[in-house]
């Protein structure tokens, strides 16, 4: 389903209930009396003096979009602890040989089982020139993000036949004739793909020639590439990072300025692309717009 009738949709059901909306506008705080500050694209500047806000205003990773994080200021003038943005559901960077990068780059590596720290994804990813993304990929950003913080670097683990165990591939592989290069039996004894067939030569070409060469069936089992960094930000799919949830109350409303609700990207978590992240964006609306009703109907 494409995204533009849900969006045209929605806009005619605000229309419907006399909703202004004021698009081509940058917020850029409050004055001194508590109103909104917004900047239109002329650079005409625009009060609001709501009765509530609702600030969603999206993670980092959209500068383009104008989800760019610059309302990280105004928040921390106003004492709100933002913790620092990182890419989420990312690519990640691994230094491949040129024949890699350039012979792969844009292939994808279906089916495999990806590991890092102990938490494992089946999958498929896409090679890079410059290293590895796709939805198993971002699954596993936290824990690859967690890696390269503490140790500088993370050891990304791949089964590239999951659904065969080591001794299948080892009784496989020896009906092939040894006489046969090793590409060739790695393609007809365990129908690896040329791509995969690549990882486990390069692979073997930086290790003990006659120490994996007695065992391909345990590398193709667990081939292991260090992960040396993430992509920029403004490449992620979206950013952990943001207000933290100690500056708010259960109702997601500031403790620091009674009446501003916080909702969205905006706010410190992170989850996995494919629903998760619109859905969570969209429950911390409704949330947030629930608790703006009854914080109205309460108020003095």
């Amino acid at each position: 389903m494409k995204a533009s009738p849900l969006l045209r949709a929605w806009l005619a059901r605000l229309r419907a209930l006399n909703v202004e909306i004021q698009t081509r506008a940058e917020w850029q705080g409050w004055d001194d009396s508590g109103a909104l500050l917004l900047r239109s694209q002329e650079g005409i500047s625009i009060k609001v003096r709501p009765a509530a806000t609702i600030l969603a205003l999206g993670g980092a990773s959209w500068p383009r979009l104008g989800s760019d994080g610059s309302w990280r200021a105004p928040l921390e003038q106003l004492g709100v602890t933002v913790s620092a943005f990182e890419p989420a559901n990312c690519g990640f960077t691994i230094p491949w040989s040129p024949y890699i990068s350039e012979r792969f780059a844009g292939t994808p590596l279906k089916t495999c089982v990806f590991s890092v720290d102990g938490q494992s994804v089946k999958g498929e990813a896409i090679i890079t020139r410059t290293g590895i993304e796709g939805g198993a990929i971002y699954a596993l950003s936290a824990q690859l993000r967690d890696q390269i913080r503490q140790k500088g670097h993370a050891r990304l683990t791949l089964d590239l036949r999951p659904d065969l165990s080591h001794s299948d591939l080892q009784m496989r592989l020896s009906r092939v004739g040894r006489k046969q290069s090793l590409s060739n039996r790695l393609r007809k004894a365990a129908k690896l793909s040329p791509l995969a067939i690549a990882l486990v030569l390069e692979h073997l070409n930086k290790a003990p020639r006659e120490i994996l060469l007695d065992d391909i069936s345990t590398l193709i089992k667990c081939v292991s590439f260090d992960i040396t960094g993430t992509q920029s930000i403004d490449r992620a799919i979206s950013t952990a990072g943001g207000v933290s949830f100690n500056n708010l109350d259960d109702q997601l409303m500031l403790r620091a300025s009674a009446g501003i609700f916080i909702a969205g990207e905006m706010l410190d978590w992170d989850a996995p692309t494919g629903g998760y992240l619109l859905q969570a964006c969209l429950s911390s609306g409704f949330s947030a717009a629930q608790a703006v009703k009854n914080w109205l109907n309460n108020a003095p």
